[in-house]
Formats: structure tokens, C-alpha cells, sequence
């Protein structure tokens, strides 16, 4: 297995590692998952900048990469509603888009066509990713007027997630015709 997809492979092992710190209700879980998300995190950036370089794309990072981003999101974020810090209505937008964007996705696989993420559904990863490390951190200093940075940047992304599934659809919508 090339480095990349071992990276992969890593995020998705972490997603069930940062899960377990969740339920194990230690005092100062929410750091070490605060740790464990952001190495995710920064693992997804690293496997396909290497997979780029190495010339190392393969047709199991192509499918597993989004799939570990997914997992690890939809994770935390289901940990961050549960804990009392984040509202419901995220992580549905974030997961009905996945849905509808995995679905457009399966019929253009069926075509013969590939759709390549893009630029918002990127910003809108990097802005969950971030906002769910600030709220994981629960720091003041990342709070305005009480507001939770972290919350603020993940309502941002809810609002590029519907976006960018606007955008797709659009740009995609000649598969609806079937």
C-alpha cells in the first residue's frame, strides 16, 4: 500500500480513536480529541499533496480519500452535538449534502464521468475542519462578544456546503435527465 492511502487509512483509524476519548469521559478528553482531529486533519492535506508528488494516485484514494474526510467530520461533529456545543441543524445541511453530492457522484460513475471536488466543497472542508478544532478547544480567546469562533466558522460552512451542493447540481444536472 503506497504512503498516501496508508495516510488514509490512518484518518478513518483516528476517527474511531477520537470517538473512544469522546465516551471515555476523561477530564480533558476534549484536548486530546482536539489533538487527534487536527493530525486528521492535517493527514488529509499531506496524503494528497503526496500522493500529487509521487505520482501515486490511486483508485483507492480517489474513493477512500473523501470517504475518511467525511467519517472524521461527521464524527466530530456528531460529538460536538452530543456534548451540548453545536446545534443539530449542521451536521443534517453537512450530511444531506454529502448525500446528494455521493449520489450525483454514483450516477456520473455510471456515465463514465468523474466529478472532481470543488472549490467551495474545498473552503467549506477547511472551515469545518477549523471550526471544529476551535470549539474542541474551548478556548475564550477564540470567542467574540460570547460567541464561539468555532460555531460561527461551522454555520459558514453549512451555508458553503449548501452552496457548493447548489453548484453542483447545477453544473451536474444533465445526469438528472438520465
Amino acid at each position: 500500500m503506497k504512503a498516501p492511502n496508508i495516510l488514509t487509512v490512518i484518518r478513518i483509524i483516528m476517527s474511531f480513536v477520537f470517538l473512544g476519548v469522546y465516551y471515555a469521559g476523561f477530564s480533558g478528553w476534549n484536548y486530546w480529541a482536539a489533538g487527534i482531529f487536527i493530525i486528521a486533519s492535517l493527514t488529509d492535506m499531506v496524503d494528497g499533496m503526496l500522493a500529487r508528488k509521487m505520482n501515486c494516485i490511486t483508485n483507492f484514494g480517489k474513493l477512500m480519500d473523501p470517504i475518511a474526510d467525511k467519517i472524521i467530520v461527521m464524527v466530530a461533529l456528531l460529538v460536538l452535538m452530543e456534548w451540548g456545543r453545536l446545534d443539530a441543524l449542521i451536521p443534517v445541511i453537512i450530511l444531506a449534502r454529502e448525500f446528494i453530492i455521493s449520489g450525483f457522484r454514483i450516477l456520473a460513475a455510471a456515465e463514465g464521468v468523474v466529478i472532481a471536488a470543488g472549490p467551495v466543497g474545498k473552503v467549506k472542508t477547511a472551515v469545518q475542519m477549523v471550526g471544529i478544532a476551535l470549539i474542541l478547544l474551548e478556548n475564550p480567546i477564540f470567542s467574540m462578544w460570547g460567541i464561539d469562533a468555532g460555531s460561527i466558522l461551522l454555520y459558514i460552512s453549512a451555508a458553503l456546503a449548501i452552496w457548493s451542493c447548489i453548484e453542483y447540481i447545477y453544473k451536474n444536472r444533465q445526469l438528472l435527465r438520465g
